[in-house]
C-alpha cells in the first residue's frame, strides 16, 4: 500500500465526519414560493424534516430569532405523524389553528404569558399572510407556523399540567410515557376535534380552589393596569441607585415630577407623603419595607403571584375526602370533609427567621397537657447564650434540664462556656397552663420537629399579622379540631378494632389536667402549604408574601415579564 494512498485514507477519515456535521448545520431556506396551492402541503411536509433536523443540531433554534421550547417533543410528534402539516391545508388555516391562536391570545386567563407561546412571531406571520398574497405561497412561512403552533401546543399542555417550576429532569417532558400519552396523543385528539379547548381543560387540576382562582383571574385580567412600572429593590446596597429608582417610581405614580438631578431629602419626603396619603398610609414621609411593598404591589406583580399560586396547585396530589389544610401566609387552618368546610381557625405560624415548613403528613396522635421539648435551633440561638450569663435562666422560664434517661441535670453544675451549637441534654417545659404548647398538641411525622398545638399566648390571635412562632403552628380552634378527630376515629374504625377514648374522655382529661397521649386509628391527612392568594366571592384576595417565597419564584421564572 503506497504512502500516498495511506495519506488519502487518513484525510478522508479526519475530514468526512466534520463535513457531514457541518452539512447538518446548514440553515433552512428563507423563502420557497409554491405556485399551486395543492402542492403546498407536500412541500411543507418536506420542509418539516429539514427544519426539525436543523433545530435538533442547534439547541432548538429554527433560525436566528426563533427557538423551540420543547423541540424534542415536537420532533417526536412529527415523526409519529409522518411529517404532515396539521395547522393548515392548501394555504388556508385549519379551525384548529384558530383555536390555538385564540387560546394563546387569552392565555393570561390561565395564569400564563402569551409571549411564552410564540405569540409575537405567530402574530407577525399571521398578519403577513393576511396582507401579502405572495407570503401565502411561501412554504417556508407555512412550515414555521406549523412548527411554532405545535411547539406552543406542547408547552401549553405542559404548563397547564405541571406548571413552570419543575426541572426538566423530573418534568413530564423527560418521560416517554407522557410524551406518547399526553403530548402526542393530546395533539392527535385535538386534530380530530379541531379544537384545543377540551385537551387543555383536561390537563389542568380539578382542584376546586385552583378552579375558583382561575375563574376569578378572568375579572382581574380584564381590569388590570397593564402599565409596566419600575420595580424598587429594597433593601439595596447602592443607596444612590435606590433613591433614583424610588423617585422614578413615585413619578410613575403621579406624585412627583421627573427630575434629571438627584432629589434632596426634603423633596423626597414630601413626595413620599403624597403617595402615602393617596394609599391611605400614615403619611410619615419615611422609607420603609411597607412603603416599598405598596409601590411594588402593581397589577403586573400581582399577576405573577397568581401565576405562581396556580402553578403551586399543579404540584398538589389529588386531595383525600377529609384533610386539614394550613395556609401559612393566610394565617388559617381549614378542615374539609367531602368538600364541606367543617372548621375554619386562625393560626399563628413561624416568624420569617424560623419559618413554618411546607409539608404533607398525617395526624398520628394527640396529647393533652403536653410537655415541650425545646428544639435544638432555639437551644442554640436563645438558651445557650442565656445560660452562659445566668444558669438560673431555666428555672425562671419554668424549664428543666434532663438527660436522655429523663433524669434532671443541675444547670449550675455545667460549664456553659464549652457549648456553642448544641448540648448533650434536653431542655423541657413541664405540662400546665403556662406551657408554650398550651394544653393540647397534635403530632404528625415530619423531619422538622414541628406540630400543631394550643398556646399560652392566646391573645396573639387578635393580631392581623401572625408570623410569630418558632416554626410550629398554633391553632386557635384546637378543641373543635380535636373533637372532630375523636368523632372521625370512632365512626370509621376498621372492623375488629376498638378505641379507648372519645370526645367526652378528652374533655375529662382536660378538666382534670391529665397528661394523656391519644393514638389515632384513622390518621388524618395534613397539608401545610404556602399560597399568597386565593379566590373569595369571585375576586382574588392577596396575603402578604411573609417569607418572600413568591418573590423568589417570580424572579427566577418570570424575571422578564
Amino acid at each position: 500500500m503506497s504512502r500516498t494512498f495511506l495519506i488519502y485514507i487518513f484525510f478522508i477519515a479526519v475530514t468526512l465526519p466534520g463535513f457531514y456535521s457541518c452539512r447538518n448545520h446548514t440553515p433552512p431556506a428563507k423563502k420557497e414560493i409554491v405556485k399551486k396551492p395543492e402542492e403546498m402541503d407536500d412541500k411543507i411536509s418536506d420542509n418539516l424534516k429539514s427544519f426539525l433536523q436543523y433545530a435538533d443540531d442547534n439547541e432548538g433554534k429554527i433560525d436566528d430569532s426563533i427557538s423551540f421550547s420543547l423541540h424534542q417533543v415536537v420532533q417526536a410528534f412529527y415523526e409519529e405523524n409522518d411529517y404532515h402539516n396539521i395547522w393548515s391545508k392548501k394555504e388556508h388555516w385549519n379551525p384548529l389553528a384558530d383555536s390555538m391562536f385564540d387560546f394563546i391570545e387569552k392565555s393570561k386567563y390561565y395564569g400564563l404569558y402569551p409571549g411564552d407561546y410564540h405569540f409575537k412571531d405567530l402574530s407577525l406571520l399571521r398578519k403577513r399572510f393576511a396582507e401579502d398574497t405572495l407570503a401565502r405561497k411561501d412554504a417556508v412561512f407555512w412550515t414555521k407556523v406549523d412548527l411554532l403552533l405545535s411547539d406552543a401546543f406542547m408547552k401549553t399542555i405542559k404548563d397547564l399540567k405541571e406548571g413552570r417550576m419543575l426541572e426538566d429532569s423530573v418534568s413530564v417532558i423527560s418521560k416517554k410515557v407522557f410524551i406518547d400519552s399526553l403530548f402526542i396523543k393530546g395533539l392527535q385528539t385535538a386534530m380530530g376535534t379541531q379544537s384545543v379547548a377540551t385537551i387543555f381543560s383536561e390537563a389542568e387540576p380539578s382542584n376546586k380552589d385552583y378552579q375558583s382562582l382561575k375563574y376569578a383571574l378572568r375579572n382581574f385580567v380584564d381590569s388590570m393596569d397593564t402599565v409596566q412600572y419600575v420595580y424598587v429593590h429594597y433593601p439595596q446596597k447602592d443607596s444612590v441607585n435606590f433613591i433614583k429608582t424610588l423617585q422614578q417610581r413615585l413619578y410613575e405614580s403621579g406624585v412627583a415630577d421627573e427630575y434629571t438631578t438627584f432629589p434632596d431629602s426634603l423633596l423626597l419626603t414630601s413626595e413620599i407623603k403624597k403617595y402615602q396619603e393617596s394609599k391611605d398610609i400614615k403619611p410619615d414621609g419615611k422609607v420603609s419595607a411597607k412603603l416599598i411593598a405598596f409601590l411594588n404591589s402593581t397589577d403586573a406583580e400581582k399577576f405573577k403571584r397568581i401565576a405562581v399560586t396556580l402553578d403551586r396547585y399543579k404540584r398538589l396530589p389529588l386531595l383525600p375526602a377529609k384533610y386539614i389544610w394550613v395556609n401559612i401566609p393566610g394565617f388559617y387552618l381549614k378542615l374539609w370533609d367531602q368538600d364541606s368546610l367543617i372548621l375554619f381557625s386562625k393560626v399563628i405560624v413561624g416568624k420569617p427567621a424560623t419559618r413554618t415548613p411546607e409539608l404533607t403528613s398525617k395526624i398520628t396522635d394527640m396529647v393533652t397537657y403536653p410537655q415541650w421539648t425545646i428544639p435544638e435551633s432555639i437551644i442554640k440561638k436563645d438558651i445557650i447564650p442565656a445560660l452562659k450569663i445566668d444558669p438560673g435562666y431555666l428555672a425562671r422560664k419554668g424549664f428543666s434540664l434532663v438527660d436522655y434517661k429523663g433524669e434532671s441535670v443541675d444547670p449550675y453544675s455545667v460549664d456553659w462556656t464549652k457549648y456553642k451549637t448544641g448540648i448533650p441534654w434536653k431542655v423541657q417545659q413541664g405540662s400546665g397552663d403556662d406551657n408554650a404548647l398550651g394544653i393540647f398538641k397534635f403530632n404528625f411525622e415530619n423531619p422538622f420537629s414541628v406540630y400543631l398545638h394550643d398556646t399560652n399566648q392566646r391573645y396573639l390571635f387578635k393580631n392581623s399579622f401572625r408570623a410569630l412562632s418558632h416554626g410550629c403552628v398554633r391553632v386557635q380552634s384546637w378543641q373543635q379540631l380535636a373533637y372532630f378527630i375523636a368523632r372521625n376515629d370512632s365512626l370509621n374504625l376498621p372492623e375488629g378494632h376498638k378505641i379507648s377514648y372519645n370526645e367526652d374522655s378528652i374533655k375529662t382529661w382536660i378538666g382534670n389536667k391529665s397528661r394523656k397521649r391519644i393514638m389515632l386509628k384513622n390518621k388524618l391527612p395534613l397539608y401545610i402549604e404556602y399560597y399568597t392568594c386565593e379566590a373569595k366571592d369571585n375576586k382574588v384576595v392577596f396575603y402578604e408574601d411573609i417569607y418572600n417565597e413568591d418573590k423568589l419564584y417570580a424572579e427566577k421564572y418570570f424575571a422578564n415579564k
